[in-house]
């Protein structure tokens, strides 16, 4: 994972305004965060991983899991962005390593907001 990448999405207005609401954080601690990434990984399986995917841009939800969340705030919630911020290829079937590199990414962002908030 390339550790400046987290700067740079810092620097983004639009990135750096999302934030885990209570409900997402009272979630996060129901569920526990391995199944959080076991959502996470389904998530990016379906929505991310296929060569076409016809609603490019709106397949995933600005709000309602921490896992959507997280990929709007780290530039994991589409194929654009992922090609815009992360260099990742459009138009081909992720590999494993990609599909393990969002998945860093979004749970890295989710445990240090977790880690922020924690009552």
């Amino acid at each position: 994972m390339k550790e400046d990448i987290f700067v740079k999405l810092a620097k983004s207005k639009f990135r750096s305004s999302f934030k885990l609401s209570e409900k997402d954080l009272d979630y996060i601690a129901n569920k526990g965060l391995l199944k959080i990434e076991e959502h996470a990984y389904d998530f990016v399986r379906k929505r991310l991983a296929p060569k076409v995917i016809l609603n490019d841009g709106k397949q995933t939800p600005m709000k309602g899991h921490p896992v959507f969340v997280s990929q709007h705030a780290t530039a994991c919630c589409c194929r654009s962005c992922l090609y815009k911020w992360h260099g990742i290829p459009m138009n081909k079937e992720l590999n494993e390593e990609e599909i393990e590199y969002i998945l860093k990414i979004i749970m890295t962002w989710i445990k240090k907001e977790y880690s922020k908030n924690k009552i």
